[in-house]
């Protein structure tokens, strides 16, 4: 029997997977130029993002600010040994990519060259759904909620800042939040930038 989030997962992705390329190419420029001002992206140095998979936003129009602004960028690579965590290599666009066990692909993996994840400014995440909350629904896997757990156990220690590429589509009502969820810092539709500040009551800032 399917839970709430699988049936949710299973609804969103069908609607992402909907979208034509044209359609996605546009929609991926839209986003980029909600972020790509903003001082969560221009005061970043180190940025992770990722290889869309699946429909998901394509950050390749935000990675090429990053590039022409001088950033480093590092992609995420299933770790050695551990079932849930992610490394960040660094990469460039023509680097040589294989694929992991789910057949995605990533950068070749190597410890002497990995930046730790407490060390980036900002990460790019992929997500399936999202609540005005900041909370995020992923794939499942639970990787981003293992690699910056110490986000939910440390409070003077915030790097690196959390940002979801969505389409606006994926913006559902609530999500169900467990306590070992690790929540966005900001999320970025077609439409607006809306932000978030950890512990913040006061519900999220919208920037058109």
């Amino acid at each position: 029997m399917q839970t709430p989030r699988h049936a949710l997962r299973r609804d969103l992705r069908r609607q992402r997977l909907a979208l034509s390329a044209p359609e996605r190419r546009a929609l991926a420029w839209q986003v980029a130029a909600r972020v790509r001002h903003h001082r969560l992206f221009t005061a970043a140095r180190h940025i992770a993002f990722y290889l869309p998979d699946r429909g998901e936003v394509d950050p390749g129009p935000l990675m090429q600010a990053a590039r022409s602004a001088g950033k480093q960028i590092y992609l995420p690579v299933l770790a050695p040994r551990h079932p849930r965590l992610l490394w960040f290599m660094p990469w460039q666009p023509g680097d040589r990519l294989v694929r992991n066990r789910f057949g995605i692909p990533e950068p070749p993996v190597r410890a002497r060259r990995r930046r730790p994840a407490r060390h980036l400014d900002l990460v790019i995440a992929p997500l399936v759904g999202f609540d005005r909350a900041g909370h995020r629904l992923g794939m499942g896997g639970g990787f981003y909620d293992t690699t910056f757990s110490h986000l939910n156990r440390q409070r003077c220690w915030h790097r690196p800042r959390l940002l979801g590429l969505a389409y606006g589509f994926q913006e559902v009502a609530a999500l169900p939040h467990a306590p070992w969820d690790v929540s966005l810092d900001a999320v970025a539709t077609e439409r607006e930038l809306i932000l978030w500040s950890r512990g913040d009551e006061d519900g999220p800032q919208g920037a058109p």
